[in-house]
């Protein structure tokens, strides 16, 4: 994926961005990406961060399945990068315990999925990008699996 699309998907968002990775490192260490989250945040637009919680039994056991990588290390170093970001109205920050089977990247009704394949580092597994289309129902499926993830997920206490 070029690097360049996923802050093109969310300089679209006029209303919603949503993010839910174990850590997502590719997009905390883009420096123009907490950039657009104050400006857009700034606008009105509602930025919703969801991290796996590095404590979490299933944040151990990914990274277990990636052989041998330190997932709950990546999520540890992604939360200082967003520490920063903590404190902006409009962007809020979530720990969750979820079992992931795919990262979800909403800008709006565009989202962009990241499947997961086991064994296998997420930057390495395949995206598909979706838009909401009138009768269809895939979008609203991966919608409501975010803010059921969302609603079960806690606060990052003291911000990230």
């Amino acid at each position: 994926m070029p690097a360049d699309l996923w802050l093109q998907l969310f300089g679209r968002a006029e209303r919603e961005i949503g993010v839910l990775v174990h850590a997502g490192v590719f997009l905390a260490e883009n420096p123009r990406w907490p950039q657009l989250l104050r400006l857009k945040a700034a606008g009105g637009v509602r930025a919703r961060i969801l991290l796996g919680d590095p404590e979490s039994p299933e944040i151990r056991r990914r990274g277990e399945e990636e052989i041998g990588e330190g997932v709950a290390y990546k999520v540890r170093e992604v939360m200082k990068l967003y520490r920063p970001l903590c404190s902006v109205p409009g962007i809020e920050f979530r720990l969750h315990r979820s079992t992931l089977h795919n990262s979800l990247y909403r800008s709006d009704d565009e989202w962009l999925v990241n499947t997961q394949v086991y064994g296998v580092s997420a930057p390495l597994t395949p995206v598909l990008h979706l838009r909401k289309v009138a009768g269809a129902e895939l979008v609203s499926t991966y919608q409501q699996s975010f803010e059921k993830v969302w609603s079960e997920a806690v606060p990052i206490e003291g911000g990230a």
